[in-house]
């Protein structure tokens, strides 16, 4: 068995929607990369706003028309992680932070070429940054 024949249909599904959204990306098609947001769709940023429940053309038709050239799209993953911290009290907490890895062929081996974390914040709603954390 290969790992092709073990896909399950729902892994194919995924991956097909991540190749449309980077052909997409990579064809600066604002329509394209739209069209598989979730009605309640929202976006966590660290740029405000920190939140976004929108995704519209216009919107990624003004951010395309900065790019001079082509948008490039390597192998990445994109995850939200849980930890545990301690809080200067003592109070132990769960915290989360959103990671990104992007990844790239060097002769012909997979590396990490770009790690990209954001600072852990609490998912108690107020998504505030966990700035009271023990060093």
């Amino acid at each position: 068995m290969n790992i092709q024949s073990s896909k399950t249909v729902d892994e194919t599904k995924i991956r097909n929607l991540i190749d449309e959204r980077a052909d997409a990306l990579r064809n600066k098609d604002a329509r394209g990369v739209i069209s598989h947001v979730a009605e309640d769709f929202v976006q966590f940023s660290l740029a405000p706003p920190l939140i976004a429940t929108d995704a519209n053309v216009k919107g990624f038709e003004a951010w395309f028309a900065t790019w001079q050239g082509q948008l490039g799209c390597i192998a990445f993953s994109h995850s939200l992680n849980r930890m545990t911290g301690t809080k200067t009290d003592g109070q132990k907490v769960d915290l989360w932070f959103r990671q990104t890895l992007c990844f790239r062929t060097i002769n012909g081996t997979w590396a990490i070429v770009h790690e990209h974390e954001s600072v852990p914040f609490y998912m108690d709603g107020s998504f505030r940054a966990a700035i009271d954390l023990k060093p």
